[in-house]
């Protein structure tokens, strides 16, 4: 079996044991969750805060110690995975992937495309291609990147058509080297009217939207009528904070999640400072499963 099946079939396997083990479903019953809607969406950890101040073998220790079996690695963080590293460094990091059950989503860059001057939209479409060669060359899928703000005395159609050119740019070049381009829906240019505007000019099919949870889904017509109308340009990412955070309906976007069928990475981008993490990334573990178990059905 190729190495990356074996990790594939460790996680999957590690993931409905864990799920037995805590009473959310039947043990008989394991192995026919593979055909359950969204058997393959995954909880990953995209270090935000949680896990910026870990290095990159402590990260892996403690994703692996709590079932969190994939990892979105935020860019200036102490795991420091970054675009800098030489070609050993990056052999060195794909090694350490390889060796552990824990997936590298990818890079989360924070670079963005709004920038009204040209010379920093130029540094930031590089730089954003830097980050995808260190994802190719690290073993990961794709990159995250953001669209971002609206600026004085700049057209709005202006900025949306930039942004969705440069992503189309950014997307033919990860093309290449198999990689995603993840735009994080992040900003004053990620609300759910600018987003589908940017989305909708981008060419590129490898460019995706990476759902993020910030409120502006719940305004007007609610969470369901915008997630419909921008699934079908989902990423292999979306990011949620804290499970059981009472100001956002968790349990209804893993139910829409699993009616889609998202086969995507669920990443925990959460914003508190438990004082004990482990046993945090453990029960947001928890909550997952039982939202998606009971969603299934």
């Amino acid at each position: 079996m190729p190495s990356t099946d074996r990790r594939r079939f460790i996680q999957q396997s590690l993931a409905s044991g864990a799920a037995a083990a805590c009473g959310l479903v039947a043990p008989s019953s394991v192995m026919a969750l593979a055909d359950k809607p969204s058997a393959k969406m995954r909880l990953g950890l995209c270090t935000y805060l949680w896990g910026k101040d870990w290095d990159l073998p402590t990260l892996l220790a403690n994703c692996e110690k709590t079932q969190i079996y994939g990892v979105e690695l935020r860019t200036g963080h102490r795991h420091n995975v970054e675009p800098t590293l030489t070609k050993q460094q990056r052999a060195s990091v794909k090694k350490m992937f390889e060796a552990s059950p824990v997936t590298f989503v990818g890079p989360g860059s924070a670079e963005c495309f709004d920038h009204p001057d040209p010379e920093r939209l130029k540094a930031a479409i590089e730089k954003t291609k830097a980050f995808v060669m260190l994802s190719h060359d690290c073993g990961g899928s794709g990159v995250k990147v953001r669209p971002n703000n609206f600026h004085p005395n700049v057209p709005r159609e202006k900025t949306i058509e930039q942004i969705a050119r440069s992503l189309d740019e950014v997307g033919k070049f990860a093309a290449d080297y198999g990689q995603e381009i993840r735009l994080e829906i992040h900003g004053s240019c990620g609300a759910m009217e600018p987003i589908k505007q940017i989305i909708d000019q981008v060419r590129q099919k490898n460019v995706g939207l990476c759902w993020n949870c910030n409120g502006d889904e719940l305004l007007g017509k609610g969470l369901a009528y915008h997630f419909d109308r921008l699934r079908k340009r989902f990423a292999g990412t979306l990011h949620v904070r804290e499970l059981d955070d009472p100001k956002y309906p968790y349990a209804e976007l893993i139910k829409l999640l699993v009616n889609t069928n998202y086969a995507g990475w669920v990443l925990l981008e959460c914003r508190t400072t438990p004082t004990d993490y482990i046993a945090a990334l453990n029960h947001q573990r928890e909550l997952f499963e039982q939202m998606v178990a009971k969603a299934q059905g």
